[in-house]
């Protein structure tokens, strides 16, 4: 059973991989678009019409596959930033300051930068192989004097 599971665990990743990325994603539509029950933010304002690119444009990036461990490094930090900043002044706990979005999207983002973006991937794709680092096999660490 467990060896099954292994052998599940990278397509595992690029499922969660992808909601997240799509649940992002959403969270910029809305807010850019004034879609999805939120109102539309005024091009420029900060820093909630900046982070709402981020999330479009890191959203796709992450869902794609595309780049991932950048994307979702810069949209952790956007959320990590939309906590102590924004939500914050409210309260310490996000349950609090209704930061339990921001603060789930900060940590997943993050795990993804670790974990990289699973096996079906854009950038597992002949095209884009040698693109990105993330697309290149993991090196194996070799010792001086001993066989690989």
């Amino acid at each position: 059973m467990v060896n099954r599971l292994d052998r599940a665990r990278p397509y595992a990743l690029s499922t969660f991989r992808f909601v997240v990325g799509l649940l992002f994603t959403c969270h910029g539509v809305a807010s850019l678009f004034g879609v999805l029950g939120r109102p539309m933010l005024s091009a420029g304002t900060w820093p909630g019409w900046y982070a709402a690119v981020v999330q479009l444009a890191g959203g796709i990036l992450v869902a794609l596959g595309l780049g991932t461990r950048t994307a979702a490094f810069l949209g952790s930090g956007s959320m990590a930033f939309a906590y102590f900043d924004v939500h914050q002044q409210a309260g310490l706990l996000p349950m609090q300051n209704g930061s339990e979005a921001a603060v789930f999207f900060c940590w997943t983002l993050l795990l993804l930068v670790f974990t990289g973006p699973g096996v079906p991937a854009v950038d597992r794709l002949p095209l884009f192989r040698g693109a990105t680092r993330e697309s290149m096999p993991p090196q194996r660490e070799q010792h001086p004097g001993v066989p690989a």
